[in-house]
């Protein structure tokens, strides 16, 4: 099957076509759609791409990272943050590398080109269960935020309680209904991913907004000598306590998980060359944001510093106009989390009709199926918004499982496996190093966390 060239603004030369090896792509667009004048579409700019690929990398994630640099101190906190991107950025060169080699212009196309149909068929499943629960908890967050939740039998009142009291209207299930049929379900209708370059825009800007108000308030506090010098290295006592720095690999893994994307941003590209600019841009962008958000995250609020720093907005900042700032930070917050909710579903839906229907014809054609799989996949999302209780749970386990996968394992499996013969020396020696740090990690970070419940169950009747 060939891919038709998209058509390209004026004075630029059209981009060569390219030929599809044993895959489907539903959401490219072909020469078909334009010779039936579905679609005029120009290919996607620069800054629109970087805009949809960092809000891709930038969700929930980022407010577990003041506790990671808790839990490992500023120099090695910051130290992962870094070498966690340019790993990432390594992974996406080899995927994109082995996908020209190959012609194949999608994740599960390279996957199926190095290992066959179970190869994409294992993708698949993994970006499923991935973004799935990614998707569950950015609602579930919402739902806190606007809400309000109950743990460990205290009530934190969510924004909306705060301004209006108890109602039915802001209650959980009907906040959350409201939010996926006004803005979910509209985002989620567009089928291409650069139609959410605004949204996106829009997205990394509110995060941007969290960023800068925690930088303030830091550094109000810093002047008035309110905060006290946080710890620069992880407290290492004990084998447990060095166990126990691991549990921070899969949330470290989940911060930059964003290769299933890759390919639908460079298919809609203007100049599919300048993709690796994007992504390095992309990567640089969040990373910035990353590290900031946890040096002042966690020097506002130190060993105080909640799982989700989120949750360490609703108490007194002990500064002017601490509570209306609280309402800001999540509000602006639960925003971020709304317009990055459209770009985590775009490869979802991808990947569930590459996985049902994989010799059907594009999914851009094919209305039905479209709105059949797209609504189906928001009910799903929705009730298991309203029926699991932990996200962070969710978050480890698809960091440690899915997420590792699709992020390392699976791009250094291709490279290693080298079927056009490309991959150099040092290519193969980092890849190894990669897989064994990934299995590694995530083995001890299970373990360390299933041991961590063991004991708080057992303390009880202790």
């Amino acid at each position: 099957m060939t891919i038709g060239s998209l058509k390209t603004v004026k004075g630029k030369k059209s981009r060569k076509s390219k030929q599809v090896v044993d895959e489907k792509v539903p959401l490219l667009p072909t020469k078909k759609e334009e010779d039936v004048g579905l679609d005029e579409f120009d290919g996607a700019s620069f800054t629109g791409a970087v805009f949809n690929l960092s809000t891709t990398i930038v969700g929930a994630g980022i407010m577990a990272l003041p506790a990671t640099m808790k839990a490992l101190g500023l120099v090695l906190g910051i130290a992962m943050i870094v070498f966690m991107a340019l790993l990432a950025e390594a992974s996406i060169e080899m995927l994109l590398r082995f996908s020209r080699a190959g012609k194949t212009t999608s994740y599960g196309g390279v996957m199926g080109d190095a290992f066959g149909k179970y190869g994409r068929i294992f993708l698949q499943i993994c970006v499923l269960v991935n973004n799935i629960g990614v998707l569950i908890v950015y609602m579930i967050i919402i739902g806190d935020v606007l809400s309000g939740t109950t743990s460990s039998g205290v009530h934190h009142a969510g924004v909306l309680e705060g301004w209006f009291g108890v109602y039915w209207w802001n209650g959980r299930t009907f906040v959350l209904l409201v939010t996926t049929l006004a803005v979910f379900a509209p985002l989620a209708c567009l089928k291409r991913i650069d139609s959410l370059r605004f949204t996106s825009a829009l997205s990394v800007a509110l995060a941007v907004v969290f960023l800068i108000i925690t930088m303030g308030i830091t550094i109000i506090k810093l002047i008035n000598g309110s905060i006290s010098m946080p710890r620069l290295l992880p407290n290492v006592t004990d084998l447990t306590s060095f166990l126990n720095l691991f549990t921070v690999v899969p949330v470290l893994v989940t911060a930059y998980i964003c290769h299933y994307n890759v390919h639908s941003i460079d298919n809609e590209l203007e100049d599919n060359t300048q993709i690796k600019a994007v992504v390095r841009s992309s990567l640089g962008l969040c990373a910035t944001v990353y590290v900031m958000t946890s040096l002042f995250g966690f020097l506002l609020f130190g060993d105080a510093t909640l799982d989700d720093v989120l949750a360490n907005f609703d108490t007194d900042l002990g500064i002017p106009f601490g509570y209306l700032l609280n309402d800001v930070v999540r509000v602006s917050y639960a925003a971020h989390l709304m317009l990055v909710f459209p770009i985590v579903f775009y490869p979802l839906r991808l990947n569930l009709d590459g996985l049902l229907f994989p010799n059907a014809s594009p999914l851009a054609l094919d209305n039905l199926r479209f709105a059949s799989i797209s609504f189906g996949l928001i009910a799903l999302i929705f009730l298991g918004a309203n029926f699991i209780p932990s996200i962070w749970d969710a978050f480890q386990f698809t960091g440690a499982t899915a997420a590792v996968c699709i992020g390392f394992i699976f791009p250094a499996a291709i490279t290693l496996r080298d079927r056009h013969g490309i991959a150099t020396k040092k290519d193969k020696i980092l890849c190894i190093v990669m897989i064994v740090l990934a299995v590694f990690s995530n083995l001890v970070a299970i373990y360390s966390d299933a041991y961590a419940l063991f004991k708080k169950n057992a303390s009880p009747r202790e």
